[in-house]
């Protein structure tokens, strides 16, 4: 089901209300509130569990809003946009007056981007104002790639859900920081680290640490209910038939280099060999091996290159540090 207009003419009142919408973009879905609205912001932290010191993206609707919401636009951010907006990126600037602390975690920052859905700019459209958006999840879980997802992971916590099908990009946005006189890629995402350095003409850093908090930066992030385990990816196999032998569920995301191997597991995922198709099925793999009742994931990751350094992100943080129950 796509979302009609009196769908998103719905939603645009829950948002004015101070209610939460959950929205499709074409990174993942995204737990909307009417960013001017600190109330309405801090239900998004409520629901998902998410440390209130934990900044959130928000959305609007056209390049030439920008000003509206932040102090300043570096030239390196005006042409960034113009050129990737709508798209999977978001440039972190300093803050205008318009969005409060409890959208930005407390920081004289704030996250910005244009998403490249049909649905999420119609409800932008129609609400009139920007929208503060992390992903519809529970806070350090698997992001979710539908509408289903929404539902079957927040309930009740989301007051209307707008179906705007199955997400294209499949991870979040890569996120850059302009506000210093070199941009760098604090998260990677949709929009790769070649194709940003190919149109500010310049070399982009991807730094491990950072002193500008930005979303997905926790140790555990993206992850499944599984643990997930990574090995090289000639390692796979042996790795997951050991794992089983062990007595654990084990799911195997198989590489395409051993694309027709057989391997002894409870549930085997083939990843594709396009960066692309990876990116955008990642997360359902993730909740498939979830469902199949796996404990235990073995994965490799891909070449970090283009796409790829996303992808690898998005499963270090998987397997990384487990948040306290």
């Amino acid at each position: 089901m796509t979302a009609t207009t009196t769908d998103i003419e719905r939603a645009a009142g829950v948002l004015r209300a101070g209610g939460l919408v959950g929205l499709p973009t074409e990174t993942v879905y995204g737990l909307g509130a009417n960013a001017e609205d600190p109330a309405a912001v801090t239900k998004i932290f409520e629901v998902k569990g998410r440390p209130p010191s934990h900044p959130l993206i928000v959305h609007i609707a056209a390049a030439d809003q920008l000003d509206d919401w932040v102090e300043e636009v570096p030239q390196a951010a005006r042409l960034l946009a113009d050129h990737f907006w709508p798209g999977p990126l978001t440039l972190v600037l300093r803050r205008g007056r318009r969005v409060p602390l409890e959208a930005t975690g407390g920081l004289e920052t704030v996250a910005v981007r244009v998403p490249d859905h049909p649905v999420a700019l119609a409800l932008l459209s129609a609400f009139g104002g920007g929208v503060t958006a992390p992903s519809a999840n529970r806070f350090g879980s698997v992001s979710p790639t539908t509408a289903d997802d929404v539902r079957a992971e927040l309930g009740d916590g989301v007051d209307f859900v707008l179906d705007g099908g199955p997400c294209e990009v499949g991870v979040e946005s890569t996120i850059v920081d302009v506000t210093g006189e070199t941009p760098a890629i604090l998260r990677p995402g949709g929009v790769t680290r070649e194709d940003l350095e190919a149109v500010l003409g310049r070399p982009v850093d991807v730094p491990s640490t950072s002193g500008v908090r930005v979303p997905g930066q926790h140790p555990s992030h993206y992850a499944p209910r599984a643990r997930v385990v990574l090995v090289e990816p000639e390692n796979v196999v042996a790795e997951a038939e050991l794992a089983q032998e062990e007595g654990h569920q084990v799911g195997v995301f198989l590489p395409p280099s051993l694309v027709g191997a057989e391997v002894k597991a409870h549930a085997v995922v083939t990843v594709p060999g396009s960066p692309t198709a990876y990116a955008q099925g990642l997360y359902g793999f993730l909740r498939e091996l979830d469902q199949q009742g796996c404990d235990l994931i073995v994965a490799s990751l891909p070449a970090e290159a283009g796409l790829g350094l996303a992808i690898a992100n998005r499963l270090r943080r998987a397997a990384g540090p487990r948040l306290p129950a």
